[in-house]
């Protein structure tokens, strides 16, 4: 095989140690190579107008076969300059020509292309690479937290609006609707205790059990009587009159006073005038002397045959002779106030009572069912003493059973508990409302960083957009110079074929 049929390769990454150990540029290259840099720097600030050359120049490296370009294009414009000689007194000429003698000593252009070679195939282009992939990344990354930001805020709005259908409210002004909401309450009560009368059947099971008449005592009026006060549950009748304690909300923000001041409330603008030195004044007495001398006290005794002159007294007179008149203990009648104003069921005592007593009674049922249902019923029942119990099966107990359950899920619904908290400190008002808004609020800025993560896939897009040109440029230019420096070490192996391994571009 003739010589010249057999190509060179050479791995791209090894370049520059191919060309240091085959003698044709020198190992202390880099030394040099500053020199030209600094006088390409220089030619570069003094040259004409071209559009090849801005072409040319335009976002290059420049290097030795970038300088061979700039000559031509120099002999064009500073044609003017050319002697007879053949020399060209341009200093631009001259400056290039120049920068290529001194690229050409000891093949000090090969070893830079091969350092600016290696460089793009193994940073540059894998960089922009990377810049683009990561860029893309961010951007589904963006979009991914767009989804997870829409998931969460469709999480929270439900959260808004159940939270909104429990108290029964639309949420448009979340404490003017709360407050009116609270006048609801009454006929919500007096609904269930409406429902407490079919109850009957089971209270008096219980009673039978107990052997005690008295037993669920609020469950007992509840369902004879109504809510009625507690007033009328605690003495069996109804108050002439009900001044059940106000409830006070407050719909603004109370303003604060200033620091340092002390409200005495109002005096009707007047003064309080101590004096002028601040002294209490108990009246002049003239610098009199107080006699506290304490002559014998009179105590008006009768005197032996006082009784005949008819100034003794007689106890046997009656009530009704003597114009006095007895009132009663002052339940009879009266004014229902503080705590015995409120209804049963809304009395936060006497409510809590009134639950644990259907708790108390749905235990029972419960038990007096699983009794039934036990298979050695006989052991069960001569255990449990209910042999005397009114006839009774397993299903009246279920429907027992369910009934209580009905009175306890309505006094126990969130709705109810909502209220009455409500109407029972005007705190929780504050409490609700600042929920509410929090998770508007939440669901605002969820919306906001939505839009921002919007914004910024759009943006992350464009720069992996705008990098791909840049890309396409940097690895034609590399392919150039590879192209370029093949055929450079060519000419030097009697124009063999010279290939560059390993440049994955």
């Amino acid at each position: 095989m003739n010589e010249a049929d057999i190509p060179i390769d050479i791995h791209a990454g090894k370049l520059q140690d191919w060309l240091v150990s085959r003698r044709i540029v020198n190992k202390n290259w880099h030394l040099n190579v500053r020199d030209v840099r600094s006088k390409i720097s220089s030619a570069l600030t003094d040259m004409p107008a071209h559009d090849g050359l801005v072409q040319l120049l335009k976002g290059a490296h420049i290097n030795y076969f970038h300088c061979q370009q700039i000559i031509d294009i120099l002999k064009m414009t500073e044609a003017d300059t050319k002697n007879v000689f053949g020399r060209y007194g341009s200093q631009r000429m001259k400056d290039w020509q120049e920068i290529l003698r001194l690229y050409e000593k000891d093949s000090l252009y090969l070893a830079e292309a091969a350092q600016i070679l290696v460089r793009n195939i193994n940073y540059e282009v894998p960089g922009i690479r990377k810049q683009i992939k990561n860029f893309e990344q961010l951007a589904e990354e963006a979009e991914k937290k767009i989804e997870d930001l829409k998931r969460s805020e469709n999480v929270v709005l439900g959260e808004y609006h159940t939270l909104c259908k429990q108290l029964g409210i639309a949420g448009d002004n979340i404490r003017q609707e709360l407050v009116v909401k609270v006048g609801e309450l009454p006929k919500m009560l007096n609904d269930i205790a409406g429902t407490v009368s079919a109850l009957k059947k089971a209270i008096e099971l219980y009673s039978a059990f107990l052997g005690n008449e008295g037993c669920l005592p609020i469950l007992r009026h509840v369902a004879s009587s109504g809510n009625t006060t507690v007033y009328e549950f605690l003495y069996s009748e109804p108050p002439l009159s009900i001044e059940e304690p106000p409830v006070k909300f407050e719909l603004k923000e109370k303003e604060q006073a200033p620091a340092g001041e002390i409200d005495f409330g109002d005096a009707g603008g007047e003064a309080i005038d101590f004096g002028d030195a601040g002294q209490i004044d108990f009246g002049a007495v003239d610098n009199a002397e107080i006699n506290l001398e304490v002559g014998d006290i009179d105590w008006g005794a009768p005197e032996e045959g006082a009784a005949q002159d008819g100034n003794e007294i007689d106890f046997n007179i009656s009530l009704e002779e003597s114009g006095i008149v007895v009132e009663g203990d002052g339940n009879a009648g009266g004014v229902a106030k503080g705590d015995e104003a409120y209804t049963v069921c809304d009395s936060p005592v006497y409510r809590e009572k009134f639950i644990n007593e259907l708790l108390e009674l749905e235990a029972f049922l419960k038990m007096r069912l699983y009794e039934l249902s036990t298979a050695d019923k006989v052991q069960i029942l001569s255990l449990t003493m209910m042999d005397n119990f009114p006839d009774h099966d397993t299903k009246s107990l279920t429907q027992m059973l369910s009934q209580v359950d009905v009175v306890y899920s309505q006094i126990n619904s969130q709705l109810i508990q909502h209220l009455h908290r409500i109407k029972h400190s005007a705190k929780y008002v504050d409490i609700l409302t600042s929920k509410l808004k929090q998770k508007l609020l939440a669901i605002d800025k969820m919306k906001d960083t939505a839009k921002l993560m919007k914004e910024k896939t759009i943006a992350f897009r464009q720069q992996g957009v705008d990098l791909k040109p840049t890309l396409a440029k940097v690895i034609e230019q590399t392919k150039t110079l590879q192209g370029q420096i093949e055929k450079d070490i060519s000419k030097r192996y009697k124009n063999r074929v010279v290939n560059l391994m390993g440049a994955n571009l």
